[in-house]
This record gives C-alpha cells, structure tokens and sequence, in this order.
C-alpha cells in the first residue's frame, strides 16, 4: 500500500513525516482547499496533497507566491470552505499583507496559516522567529512536537478558527516537519468543497472607515481567545513533585525530555502547545509553585519575555532563567546538548563526559549544483565572456534558488542575495550607483513569484543590466514543483504555459534570446550582446533539470556518459578548476578522471570552450 493510499485511509497506527501527518490532519479537519508557494520545511505537505488532493475531495494549487496562496485560501474560508495554505518562514513575509488584515476581517470559516519555520538556517537566508507574526496580528499560535501532535492540533486550529472566526497561525520547524513518528488516526470529517459567499461589505471591505471598527472586534475576539487558552488541552503541565521547572514549546520539548533524562533530573514541566496567547494565569501558578522556572525555546525569547511579564505584573518573586539573562542560546536549533550546557549551567552539575572517537578531520563539503546541472554552463559562459570582454569588477546579484550556488567557487558570481527577486531590483540599484557593469540571475519559478515587478521597474526607468533567467522547466530546489512556466498544474494535468519570453517582450524589453545553456558558443554570443547593449537585457537560458532529464533517460532505457581519453588529456586542468563538474576529479596518480556513477552525460565538459585537445569522449551505455 502506497502512502498515499495510507493518508487516505479511515482508521489506522502508521509511521509518518510531520508533514506528511498535516496532510493527514487536513484530511480530518475536513478541509476543501489549500494553496501554497513550495518553500523547505513545508514542501512535503504540498507534494503529498498534489497526489491525493483529487481523490480527497482538496482543491489544491501551487499559487505563484505567498500573498496569492493565501488570498486564494482566504477566499474559500470566507465563503464557507475549510481553507489551508502553508509556506517557510521568509515566505509569510511575502504574504504579510493580506496575513494581517484577514485578521481584522476574520474568517466565515476555518482558515489555518501553517509557516515552517528553520532555525540554524538549514534551507534558508536568516532564521526569523515567526511567532512575533501571531502577536502583530492578535492571532492565535498553535505550536506541536511530534508528527502526532502535528496531525491532532491542526484539527484542533480549525476548530478554534471556526469557534472564533479567526484564522490560526500553525507553526512547525524543520524538525517537527521532518521528523518521523507513530501517528493513530483519528475520525474524518466530511470535505465541503463548495460554498457560497455571502456579502459584508463593513466585515470583508476593508477601507479605513471599516478597519476601525474591525479594530474594536479585534480586540474583543483576542480577549476571548485568552481565556481558551487558559483551558485548552493543549496547555498541559507534567508534574513531577519538584521544586523546580521548566516553560517549552514546540521542538524544544523533545530536547528538554531527552536532557532530562540524560542527566536524571525530575523537574515539572509546562508544555505550551497553544503558545498565544500566552494562558497567563496556568504560568502564573506554575511560578508561583516553583522556586525557580527555567525556560526553553528555540530563537527569541517570545515565551520568556512573556513569562517575565506576568511575574512582574503579578508580584511573582520566582527566579527565573532563560535567554535574556544568558542562560540559554538566543541562536539555532536545540538539541539535548545545548539543553543540557544550560541546565548544568543553572545547576552546576558537571555532566558526564561522552565517548568520543577521537578528533576526525573531515574535509567541508559545500553542496555544488548537480553533474550536469545547465546553471553550470551558464555560470561557465558568462565568466568565460567577462574574461574576454575585460570587464573590471562586474556585479552580479543572484537570488533564491539551486542557482545561488553560483556563489561558490571556481563562478563566484553571487555578489549581493536578499530575498526572492531581488536579483533584479538590487541590478537596478547597482546600475545607478556605480560605473560597473551589472549581470544578475533568477530562475524561471522565481521570476514569477517576485521578479515581475523589478524587471517592469528597470525597464520603466532605464536601467542598464543584464538580466539572466535560469528556466530550468521547475522549482528544482524544493522538490520539482511546476510553476507557471509549465504546461502543468499541481495535478500534474495540462494547463496554460505561460511565456517567459512574452512577459519579457510585454515589459518593454527590446533585447531578448533565448539559449541552450549546453550550448556555450550560442549562450557566449548571447551574454557578448547583451553586455553591450543598452538598457535592459535578457537572456533565457533554457534548459531542463539535469534531475528531470535523468530520470527521463532511464525510463526510456538510454544512458550517455562521458570518459577521459588519457592518450589526449595534457592535465591542463581546466576540466578540473574552471568547469567543476562533481563527476570529473583526478585519482591519486594524477590522471582526470569522470565518475561513471556521477556522469549524467550532458557533454558540455567535451567541448573545445571546456577541453581545447578533445579529450573528453562519449561513451553510449
């Protein structure tokens, strides 16, 4: 039985991902639409629903960014539909907007914003703590442990969301999301995927004369949901008869019940599940039955400082102990070591020494686009150009995606990274602040999700840049996702291709080509005219997926590799140092070499612009 077949399933104990068990809990939850941009921790979640979304009953998409999906949610909340839509922590940044001021319009429906949050910056540009997002929108947070709690609070959110109107903030990280665990499944609800809007123009129109009012609502409804909070289940205090205890939340739970264990210490602990509003008065108590309370959470102290008010307000002298006073890290993920450094800190228990093997030297390996990723040979064509046009010191910003690899060496040409899109906004920046000449990237998925308006933007002001779009044919870093680019929909069933050439075209740029990255000659001429061109340049380099183009060939039973000829290699090394395909490497005596296992035979590195003697030969498998 596959998972799919597994999530969709009546009754049941299985082993599931933390996202794969949300999918679950929105089958319970009974809900009729979702939407999302695919951003790491949350993807898996919309890649096991474009699979069952159908059979479910789901109306699913992968929207162009983040403020779409959760319009496109919003919608169907209003209208009656139980809506979910979910993305990475930066990507609520982009759906800021409209997450605020559904908050004072408040839902017909349950709505629940799940946002995967990533401390130590495993697939990510900073590591933002979006609970502060709950509180600057008088919005409920929900915050589980395990793929089971995952899986029972979602349910639980859109109950509160209907109770109260209001939609609910869902955070995860990346280990609650990625985490595996047994789940026992609960009754399903029955999906409504239609509904009917009905008309409030004071509740859903937002112009200021309405907002205001909302405003007093607002309020009204976050006071109510305090009192929830003091009374719900997922708020719960495991009491072991001790003097002292502990406030957690979320991933950092499981580190404090494993360093308890570790260091054999029976300490009462208070689980915040639904972290705010904070149930003020249960903490309250809890201080106060406690000599001193220590607090673990991961990134900023939301809970602490929260805490620390409540004492303050109530005249609680409980010591107590966290980030602020330097007691816990402010930074990263938590583990059972980091848990246990600051409880050894605060009790001064000297911990037992673990075993160790010895201090083992491993080289660092940085990830590198894939062997014969088509970024590659992009990379390689315009350093090869700016070497030739002796440019001095170009720039080239890069954005959000496999491409930022671009970054590492032999390219190196990642000079300035922001945020989606802001390839092309920092270009034009760049273009008129310096003498430089400006050459920047994105990739086909992010150019629709936020590099439209800065193109529009350049165009409209007479920047002069280049701009290089990446169109591998997906969202390659997270999971091959389509993208508008695609004649494809989240279904994987046919749908409108919309042209990136045409938008370009439409934009009001005058010099446009499209290449084929594997052809260096094409792409050089292409990157040689643009340069010296005026305004706004693009080149579209399109080529698939080095993955998806794989995966092809071995479904078709064909494979392509490519050897060294050592009679011909003279070890000039450029192979080697300026291509960096992770296939070639050179063996203990010298000799280059390519790895037949990493070789996916795409047989850029064979001509004369890669090895000038044609020592690189096709090898048909």
């Amino acid at each position: 039985m596959s998972l799919y077949d597994v999530l969709l399933n009546d009754s049941g104990r299985y082993f599931l991902l933390g996202n794969e068990a949300i999918v679950r809990g929105l089958i319970e939850a009974g809900v009729g639409a979702a939407a999302t941009y695919p951003g790491t921790p949350s993807s898996e979640v919309g890649d096991v629903l474009s699979r069952i979304a159908k059979k479910a009953g789901i109306y699913f998409e992968y929207s162009t960014n983040e403020i779409v999906a959760l319009e496109v949610a919003a919608a169907a909340a209003v209208s009656g539909v139980r809506a979910f839509t979910f993305m990475k922590h930066v990507g609520l940044n982009v759906a800021s907007d409209a997450f605020m001021s559904i908050s004072y319009t408040g839902t017909n429906s349950g709505l629940v914003i799940m946002t995967g949050d990533d401390p130590s910056m495993f697939s990510s540009q900073n590591e933002q703590d979006n609970r502060h997002y709950a509180e600057f929108a008088y919005m409920p947070l929900i915050e589980p442990s395990n793929p089971q709690e995952a899986k029972d609070y979602l349910v639980y959110s859109f109950q509160i969301s209907e109770k109260y109107g209001t939609p609910v903030l869902f955070r995860t990280t990346t280990r609650i999301s990625h985490l595996r665990g047994i789940v026992e499944y609960g009754k399903k609800m029955e999906i409504n995927r239609m509904g009917h809007f009905k008309k409030n123009f004071e509740k859903f129109t937002l112009l200021p004369s309405n907002a205001y009012r909302q405003k007093e609502k607002l309020i009204e409804r976050f006071n109510k949901l305090k009192d929830e909070s003091e009374n719900s289940p997922l708020n719960r205090i495991e009491a072991n008869g001790s003097e002292y205890g502990i406030i957690t939340s979320g991933a950092a739970y499981n580190s404090v019940k494993d360093a308890l264990k570790e260091l054999n210490l029976n300490i009462d602990i208070l689980k915040l599940g639904f972290t705010y509003p904070l149930p003020e008065k249960k903490v309250a108590e809890f201080l106060r039955s406690h000599r001193k309370v220590i607090i673990f959470e991961e990134l900023d102290p939301f809970i602490e400082t929260k805490v620390r008010m409540v004492a303050q307000i109530s005249g609680i002298n409980t010591q107590i102990n966290g980030k602020i006073d330097g007691f816990s890290p402010w930074s990263y993920e938590f583990n059972p070591d980091r848990v246990m450094d600051s409880l050894s800190m605060i009790f001064g228990i000297e911990r037992r020494k673990r075993e160790t093997y010895g201090d083992i030297n491993l080289p660092k390996r940085p990830p590198v686009l894939c062997p014969g990723c088509p970024h590659r040979a992009t990379f390689y064509a315009a350093k090869l150009v700016t070497k030739q046009l002796r440019l001095n010191d170009p720039i080239f910003p890069n954005d959000i995606g496999c491409y930022s690899l671009g970054y590492q060496k032999p390219y190196q040409m990642s000079d300035f990274l922001l945020c989606m899109g802001s390839s092309i906004g920092s270009a034009s920046g760049f273009s008129q602040v310096t003498d430089q000449k400006v050459i920047s990237f994105i990739g086909d998925s992010t150019f629709f999700h936020a590099g439209i308006p800065g193109l529009i933007n350049a165009v409209h002001n007479n920047h002069r840049l280049v701009l290089i779009i990446l169109d591998n044919r997906t969202t390659a870093m997270t999971g091959h996702q389509p993208n508008p680019g695609l004649p494809i929909n989240a279904y994987r069933e046919p749908a409108t291709e919309i042209s990136i050439e045409e938008i370009v075209k439409a934009a009001g740029v005058k010099y446009v080509k499209t290449v084929d990255p594997y052809d260096l000659k094409e792409t050089m001429i292409a990157i040689r005219e643009a340069v010296n061109s005026d305004g706004v340049s693009v080149i579209i380099a399109k080529r698939e997926c080095a993955l998806l183009r794989d995966d092809r060939m071995r479904k078709n039973g064909t494979w392509i590799i490519y050897q060294v000829n050592q009679d011909k290699c003279t070890k000039c090394m450029n192979c080697v140092r300026n291509f960096s395909c992770p296939a070639i490497f050179v063996d203990k005596d010298g000799n280059v070499k390519i790895d037949p296992v990493l070789c996916d035979g795409c047989g850029v590195c064979s001509t004369n612009l890669v090895c000038a003697f044609h020592a690189i030969e096709r090898v048909e498998k």
